[in-house]
Order: structure tokens, then C-alpha cells, then sequence
């Protein structure tokens, strides 16, 4: 076993994962976040916000601890901490919001209204998602695998590793900026390799990763769907093949993330002659969450010991407005009091310098005890526009619903909220290339999300007065992308369009020839 072989004559063992496996979820973050105090203690944020008063309460028994911080630390969101601390790191100072200068800034894809945001990426942080991902091909031994599984290639398809560099800072996907420093044992098996991950030109590497694919023997493959999806369809279309496994017999694995793979399942499986593992990740570009840790489970394991500190705000009314804008009072608790089956917007605090930072995703517990969680939608991402409290979730769920039915294969979609009259309406575009009713598709996906969501189904008879759908090429979505620079790597396309990104998607359906 070539992989896990390495990892164990390299000395890294399993005590991270065994000792969040048998700790208590409270005292692994109790413990994080003294860690992560005591090292940024004398930044000039730690100093302003005390962080040396509030280490002294961790020798209490009781919470005071997080009481402290707490009350000492406000939240932020990426506005907020970007234009009072981080703007300062992309002028090269050091010892801001975490012990050292700041050489890296991942690019992320941007919300359904706004453009990249720079992320500041240490090398702790580097550090951490690589601890973070050995953890997880170790999480592997626990899957019934034939043992030559661990010397085939890994594929895994990210961003250019050639970042931008403006004298001071790299910049570019998170992708790009982790697997340009892979360590030495690793690169024996990734693929396409260091000459191929350089290339920025999308269409380009895909083309080169195509021309070399019947040289690789690949076991796992890693990446966004649509990509990656995109991708397969180029090799068997070039090699005139009827599944990938014709070329990639020994493909086994696809870890996946960033995006619910429910809606690509169907596709995905067209391309395949042998079932795969789906194992999903939560690598976001501010650090690496969570990871599926079990076999047959559709939930991920939070990462409590390594380099992150979690906080959950409960996405209710109560606590949000119809923005996804948190109010100031809002109630927020520590792992130790969240309920499964609620679901919470997520605070961290990181070995980066992000403090209390709203990372924009809302997740929920499956198993309080085990912190077993699922990705449920994103603040803004959703639509309440008459109190229909539509979730991402919602959305996926009710697209895979009516792949199954109808047996198409949605590639993309994406939903607006419009005014209609006084009242209200929902647009859906649906990406497909097969024949399909718009009438028949419509009223099945409304249909899904009446019994999905009751709120929705209450509205539906009175202030969401329409749903209207579209069926558009998918290559259209992704033309969209380019158009926008967010073609390939970890972009993805917004399941909730809003505000410029809205109206830049609506122009150019027009001018690409699509009747709204």
C-alpha cells in the first residue's frame, strides 16, 4: 500500500484522528483556541483585543474562557476584517492578525453578488490543510480497497500553480497554492504534474491532460464536478471510449467538494462502467473544515484539533435578516451547545488570522456527538424573499429528485428572485442537453420543493405567486464563467444569482440569444 506506506514510514500516525475520535469535541476547541491565542498574543490584534487577558481565564474549569473571547473579539465578516486588518497584509506588514508576514492570498469565487476576496493563507495554515488531507487518505484503510489501489495516481484538477506575483504576495486558487507545495512523497503520485499545473490557460490544460490521460494509471481523481465532469467527456470522446474505466480501469475513488454533488451524481455515473467511492470534503479557501471520515456516511467529521476554532450562529429569524446579514444580538454557541437537526451559520477563528469570521456557509449536525455535519446551504446563498426560506439544500435535493424521475442530467442550474407585480416570483435555469418539457420539468421541481419545504409550500399560495423555468445549453453556464474569469479550478457556478451578478447573467443569456 505505496500511499499509506509512505505516510507511516514518514512517521505521521494516526494520533490526530484517535485523539479527536476519543476526546470530547468541547475540550479538542477549548484547547485549539488556546493554542491559537497564545500564538497571536502579541500581533497587534491580539493586542488590541486582549488576548493575554483572555488566556488567563482558560485556567478556570468552567466556559469563562469563551466567555472572554467572546466579549473581547467582535464578528467579522470579510468587508469588516479585510478593510480594518487585512488590507495591511497585502502591503507585506507582519504580525497583523497572525505572527508572520503573509506571502500567499487565496482567490476566492465570490458570492452570488460580489468579486474575489483575498484570503490570507499562512504557512501554518498550509501546514494544517496538509495535515488535514493526510488524515483523510488515512481515513482510507478503513474502506474495504484492494491494497494495489495505493500505488495508482491521483488526478486532481485545481487551479494553475503559477500565481500571480506583484513583488509583495502570490495570489490565486487555493488549489494552485497548496498543490505548488505538495511534499516530495507525494508527488510520485499526482497528477497531471508540476509542468501541466503550471498552465493558466483552462481549455488549454484540460487539452494536455486529455493527450496524456492513456499514460496514467489513476486510482483517485479530485475536484469540482462540473470539471471534472467536462473533462472525462473530452477522453472519451478523444479515444472514442464508452466509460473512463475503459482508459482508467483501476479508478476507484472521487473526492469531492465545495459543492453538493447530488445534482451531478446522474451524469457522472453515465461516464462510469464501475461504481466509485464518493468521499466529500469541506475545503474551503479559509482552511479545511471537515472530511467524510466514515464509509457509507453522507456527512463529514469537523477537523476540532488542527488549526481551527468553530463557532455556530442558529440561521433562524431571530438571528439573521432577510439578507443573510446577521443582527447584532445575534445568540451564538460553542460546540458543546448545538442541537442536531438545526441548522447554523459558521464562525471561525483560524491559524491564518481570521477572527470570529463568518465564512458564509450554514451547516448541520447529524451527530452532535461524533461532530458529524452536513452543508446545508450559505447565508446569502438562499432565497426568502416572502418568507419561503429556500436553502440551497432545498434546491439540490429537488434537482437530483427529478434527474431520477425523468432521467435527465441537470449539469447546472441556478435560481433569481424576482418582483412580480406586488408580489413575488422565482426564475430557475436549467442547464441540460437532453430533451426535456419545460412545463412538465417546472411543475415536478415546484412540486419536490412544496413537500421538501413547507414554508415554501404556504407561499406558493400566496406571495410567491410564480415559478418560472428555463432550460438553457449547459455550455452557456459555463461560458458565463469564462466570461466573468472563473472558468475552471475551484470555481463554481452560484446556485442563487443577486444584485450585478444577476443582471450580468440575465444579459448574457440576451446576448447569446435566450428568451427571458
Amino acid at each position: 500500500m505505496a500511499i499509506l506506506g509512505t505516510l507511516l514510514k514518514k512517521g505521521i500516525r494516526l494520533r490526530d484522528s484517535l485523539e479527536q475520535e476519543y476526546s470530547s469535541p468541547f475540550e479538542l476547541q477549548k484547547v485549539e483556541l488556546k493554542k491559537l491565542l497564545i500564538k497571536a498574543a502579541k500581533t497587534e490584534f491580539g493586542r488590541k483585543y486582549k488576548f493575554s487577558e483572555i488566556l488567563k481565564e482558560f485556567k478556570k474549569r468552567d466556559d469563562s474562557f469563551y466567555r472572554a473571547f467572546a466579549q473581547h473579539v467582535p464578528i467579522y465578516n470579510y468587508e469588516k476584517i479585510y478593510n480594518e486588518w487585512w488590507y495591511r497584509l497585502k502591503a507585506g506588514e507582519k504580525n497583523i492578525t497572525w505572527p508572520e508576514a503573509i506571502r500567499y492570498f487565496a482567490l476566492t469565487s465570490g458570492t452570488s453578488g460580489a468579486s474575489s476576496k483575498y484570503i490570507p493563507i499562512s504557512n501554518d495554515m498550509v501546514k494544517a490543510i496538509r495535515r488535514t488531507g493526510v488524515r483523510q487518505i488515512l481515513s482510507l484503510s478503513k474502506y474495504d480497497l484492494p491494497d494495489e489501489l495505493f500505488t495508482k495516481g491521483i488526478l486532481m484538477l485545481g487551479g494553475s500553480t503559477d500565481l500571480e506575483f506583484n513583488g509583495t504576495y502570490f495570489s490565486g486558487d487555493l488549489s494552485g497554492i497548496t498543490t505548488g507545495r505538495l511534499p516530495i512523497w507525494f508527488q510520485t503520485f499526482y497528477k497531471p504534474g508540476k509542468q501541466i499545473s503550471k498552465n493558466r490557460d483552462w481549455g488549454e490544460k484540460l487539452e494536455q491532460i486529455v493527450e496524456k490521460a492513456p499514460k496514467w494509471d489513476i486510482g483517485i481523481i479530485v475536484g469540482v464536478p462540473a470539471w471534472l465532469q467536462i473533462l472525462m467527456e473530452k477522453i472519451i470522446e478523444r479515444y472514442q471510449l464508452k466509460t473512463i474505466h475503459d482508459i482508467w480501469p483501476n479508478l476507484r475513488i472521487y473526492v469531492h467538494g465545495g459543492v453538493s454533488f447530488e445534482p451531478y451524481k446522474k451524469g457522472f455515473e453515465k461516464l462510469m462502467a464501475k461504481p466509485l467511492i464518493y468521499m466529500e470534503t469541506y475545503l474551503a479557501s479559509e482552511g479545511f473544515l471537515a472530511f467524510q471520515a466514515l464509509p457509507e456516511m453522507k456527512s463529514m467529521r469537523l477537523v476540532l484539533n488542527n488549526g481551527i476554532f468553530h463557532e455556530f450562529i442558529p440561521f433562524n429569524e431571530s438571528n439573521f435578516d432577510e439578507n443573510g446579514e446577521i443582527h447584532p444580538d445575534a445568540k451564538i454557541l460553542k460546540i458543546d451547545e448545538v442541537e442536531e437537526g438545526k441548522d447554523y451559520a459558521l464562525l471561525i477563528s483560524t491559524c491564518a488570522g481570521a477572527w470570529r469570521y463568518q465564512i458564509g456557509d450554514v451547516i448541520r449536525f447529524v451527530s452532535k456527538e461524533e461532530s458529524e455535519i452536513v452543508i446545508t446551504g450559505r447565508t446569502k446563498h438562499f432565497l426568502s424573499l416572502c418568507g419561503e426560506h429556500l436553502s440551497v439544500d432545498n434546491m439540490n435535493k429537488a434537482i437530483h429528485l427529478v434527474e431520477e424521475e425523468l432521467n435527465l442530467d441537470i449539469r447546472e442550474f441556478t435560481v433569481l428572485g424576482l418582483p412580480h407585480g406586488t408580489l413575488f416570483a422565482h426564475h430557475w435555469f436549467a442547464g441540460t442537453d437532453n430533451k426535456v418539457d419545460e412545463q412538465e420539468l417546472k411543475d415536478k421541481i415546484d412540486g419536490h420543493l412544496k413537500v421538501l419545504n413547507d414554508d415554501y409550500a404556504v407561499e406558493r399560495k400566496h406571495a410567491l405567486k410564480e415559478m418560472r423555468l428555463s432550460v438553457v445549453p449547459a455550455a452557456l453556464f459555463y461560458g458565463w464563467l469564462k466570461v466573468q474569469g472563473k472558468e475552471g479550478g475551484q470555481n463554481k457556478f452560484p446556485r442563487v444569482l443577486k444584485g450585478d451578478k444577476m443582471k450580468s447573467w440575465l444579459a448574457y443569456l440576451q446576448e447569446n440569444g435566450v428568451e427571458i
